[in-house]
């Protein structure tokens, strides 16, 4: 038994000089409080691993303190194991196993902030904002951003029930969802709609997205574009530094990209645009929807503020908050809520989210219109576009599948009623410029003499 004391004691000891350098900031009251409450902490540890009916090991007991006392913080902050901490660096790598959803915890709930474009949970029919109340039958109420995940993902190939509560229709959906490896495109749609109107579809901020993202303007600038359609929507945001580059593609060197507001100095900062060579100055539209988060809405923030885009679609999901990732000397870590966003004139974006500047909101069509749809026009549509293309008949299968493809992707997007009213809105700049650089007509000259 006392064998069993020293360790606990040891182990505690070992927590106690982690914080050693936090306390070092910290008050004197403040440092008091702290060791009275370590003290506490000591004896209940102590007392468990004497008393209780099962043998805990002393990292289960710290490990299972840990994650309570960050989950006591906010949704967003917790303590991960080392295998949680492995996990978390693999998401932004772009490669995981699971639904492809992206997930917080909002009002108590959990949620989905977004399904990620061409996973298993976009094709069952997951829409961002569903809670999700059950998996596999258990009740989500109390869960932990950690547990949740640990539930929803799986070896691939396996299947997990999921019951989602849908508040805009009133409705508890069931879904069974095969888990996949995720492997996100986090740019891709690259094209021009029509007159010189180019279309991003950027789906998430990884390692690779500010090269991909350049590339892709680059072709669009070899296309002729002279304008461009930013689709955010259903982006959860990512990589911080990330959004912040490809920010920078569309503001001069000195302008304010996003500030940060924490409880101390240093957490307070203000990031400006870096780009010395050159920027993108085309007139633009950034699409966002209630699935755009975090960086993308930083982005979306940033431009808005800066008059340098219109935003338009719905408002926005609202996860303005950083965590600060913080490996810790066993292979652990702490992802740490320390600071809050804000735009460049000062927006809070955390629970509020960005208003776009033209609301445009997208409505499912009846299921009878669904059924009833005439496919002809489509068709037709889709047989100009490739013609537009200039399709030789000697190209491969492979190329006229793929150009088929890139046809009825933009034939979709043609038909978005968002996307239509980012053409109308671009059209509209370009008229507008036109009449503004004319130069007005000379007045009438009046004949001399007096009329009879």
């Amino acid at each position: 038994m006392k064998k069993k004391f020293y360790i606990v004691t040891a182990a505690v000891l070992a927590f106690c000089s982690l914080t050693t350098l936090a306390v070092s900031q910290i008050d004197r009251q403040t440092k008091d409080d702290l060791y009275s409450q370590i003290e506490l902490y000591s004896y209940t540890l102590t007392t468990i691993q004497a008393d209780y009916v099962d043998e805990m090991t002393p990292k289960d007991l710290i490990y299972g303190s840990l994650k309570g006392m960050l989950a006591s913080l906010d949704p967003h902050s917790q303590f991960l194991t080392p295998e949680e901490y492995k996990e978390l660096k693999t998401e932004t790598e772009g490669k995981f196993g699971g639904l492809g959803i992206e997930i917080s915890i909002r009002d108590g709930l959990l949620t989905i902030i977004t399904p990620l474009e061409d996973t298993p949970a976009w094709r069952a029919g997951i829409k961002a904002g569903d809670r999700i109340v059950k998996i596999e039958g258990e009740l989500t109420k109390d869960i932990t951003l950690s547990d949740a995940v640990k539930k929803l993902r799986g070896k691939p190939g396996t299947e997990v029930k999921i019951t989602v509560l849908r508040e805009d229709e009133f409705k508890i959906m069931d879904f069974t969802i095969v888990r996949e490896v995720i492997h996100i495109q986090d740019v891709k749609n690259t094209q021009i709609l029509e007159d010189k109107i180019g279309y991003i579809r950027l789906a998430e901020f990884r390692e690779d997205s500010a090269k991909a993202f350049r590339e892709a303007l680059d072709a669009l600038t070899a296309q002729g574009a002279d304008s461009l359609v930013l689709d955010l929507r259903n982006n959860p945001g990512g990589l911080l530094n990330v959004a912040i580059k490809i920010t920078e593609e569309f503001l001069p060197q000195g302008k304010v990209i996003v500030s940060t507001k924490g409880r101390r100095l240093s957490q307070n900062t203000i990031t400006h645009s870096t780009n010395t060579s050159h920027f993108i100055d085309w007139p633009m539209v950034v699409l966002i929807n209630e699935g755009t988060a975090s960086g993308s809405e930083i982005l979306a923030g940033a431009v808005q503020d800066n008059k340098r885009a219109i935003v338009l679609g719905v408002k926005s999901f609202g996860k303005g908050s950083v965590q600060s990732v913080i490996p810790l000397p066993d292979g652990s870590g702490l992802r740490l809520t320390t600071s809050k966003y804000f735009t460049p004139s000062g927006r809070s974006i955390h629970g509020t989210g960005i208003e776009p500047d033209i609301v445009v909101d997208v409505e499912p069509p009846a299921e009878e219109e669904k059924e009833n749809k005439d496919g002809k026009e489509r068709e037709k549509k889709i047989e100009k576009i490739f013609e537009d293309v200039k399709m030789q008949e000697t190209e491969s299968p492979e190329k006229l599948k793929q150009t088929k493809e890139e046809a009825e992707i933009r034939q979709r997007l043609l038909s978005d009623k968002q996307v239509q009213g980012a053409i109308s809105v671009l059209k509209g700049i370009r008229v507008y410029k036109k009449f503004s650089t004319q130069e007005a007509p000379a007045a009438a000259s009046q004949p001399s003499g007096t009329a009879l």
